[in-house]
């Protein structure tokens, strides 16, 4: 069995060929979507979270908002990039949101990636430390994030407080138990898969990652996975960890499909530079008739050493068609595959 969710970066533009033509649009079409899919089955509604963009950004209202008209399905991010976040406030934010939902929240983070604009952070007010890069700034900021989760007490309390407080040091509020075993973290390299399973988060693994070897992608992400969980072993902890990968993936079924994604494109693992210095390789795109796709996916070494797989949906095309996307997949290859 497998998890199958969706992953939408909610992209918006006020052209006519859009379905989803300002933000309004998008937030309520991703509301909409999480509905949809979690009707059909799904396990997950993921978001990405990018600023300055004509794009999903401040996921907190979001997340809330779905988990509020929703009763089953995991609600996450895919990713937040914690060099913009205030881990304190952060924390307040998301144990609302899973307080909402009822404990639905599977929060992935990550040290961020190349924006929109040139050092983004800096205009939210941070700054790294001397010595330090911005990843170092994004790791910390996930490090106080992780601390303030667990729910103990660290804040001394006024003497003469507006309110009264419970007794010894006090923690943030809301505080949603076991929220800090449901944070993912965004790996772009194996080295930071292995640091994130030494602080005991999930692993989230994109469409791209770090060519640190030349092989096919799905090869190099599913060394990464396993590089993961031995890790995670050596740790020592206390439970299983989770694991995601992330895939364009479109059965053709019927004529809209074939007219939007049969007519080839991505096929092939591409490489390419995400900053100046960091060469990357991304993974080839899905799209097949589902005899064959179920075939090429039966290859896919990192989609076979998951338990969870996002399927990254082109929102702009609208709620039917990608609420389309998703049971076609749910209906036509999942079940061949074994993942239903």
């Amino acid at each position: 069995m497998k998890k199958i969710g969706f992953l939408s970066f909610g992209h918006w533009t006020p052209s006519p060929q859009s379905q989803t033509r300002s933000a309004g649009d998008t937030l309520l079409q991703s509301i909409d979507l999480a509905v949809a899919a979690e009707e059909l089955g799904a396990d997950g509604a993921y978001f990405r979270v990018h600023h300055f963009a004509r794009q999903l950004a401040s996921p907190f209202p979001l997340l809330a908002a779905v988990g509020a008209r929703t009763s089953k399905i995991e609600i996450g991010t895919g990713v937040i990039d914690m060099r913009y976040e205030n881990p304190l406030y952060m924390a307040e934010d998301a144990g609302a949101a899973d307080l909402i939902s009822k404990g639905r929240l599977q929060l992935g983070i990550s040290r961020g990636s190349p924006e929109q604009v040139i050092d983004g952070w800096r205009y939210f007010g941070y700054e790294p430390e001397e010595g330090k890069t911005d990843a170092d700034m994004g790791r910390r900021h996930a490090e106080v994030f992780l601390d303030v989760l667990r729910g103990q007490g660290f804040a001394k309390p006024n003497p003469r407080p507006m309110f009264p407080n419970p007794p010894g040091m006090l923690r943030l509020e809301p505080h949603s138990e076991g929220l800090r075993e449901r944070i993912w973290w965004g790996a772009g390299s194996n080295a930071t898969a292995i640091w994130a399973a030494q602080k005991g988060m999930n692993l989230q693994s994109s469409t791209l990652k770090d060519d640190e070897t030349g092989e096919a992608f799905h090869i190099q992400q599913a060394k990464q996975i396993r590089a993961y969980r031995e890790a995670w072993k050596e740790a020592g902890h206390d439970r299983e960890p989770c694991v995601s990968v992330s895939r364009s993936i479109f059965a053709l079924v019927d004529d809209r499909d074939r007219a939007y994604f049969g007519r080839g494109g991505k096929e092939e693992d591409s490489i390419g530079f995400i900053d100046e210095k960091t060469r990357a390789i991304f993974g080839k795109s899905y799209a097949a008739e589902p005899d064959v796709l179920i075939e090429e996916l039966r290859k896919d070494e990192a989609i076979a050493e998951a338990d969870t797989l996002l399927l990254t949906v082109p929102n702009q095309l609208g709620v039917e068609y990608n609420a389309h996307v998703i049971e076609a997949i749910l209906k036509h290859v999942a079940p061949a595959l074994g993942w239903r």
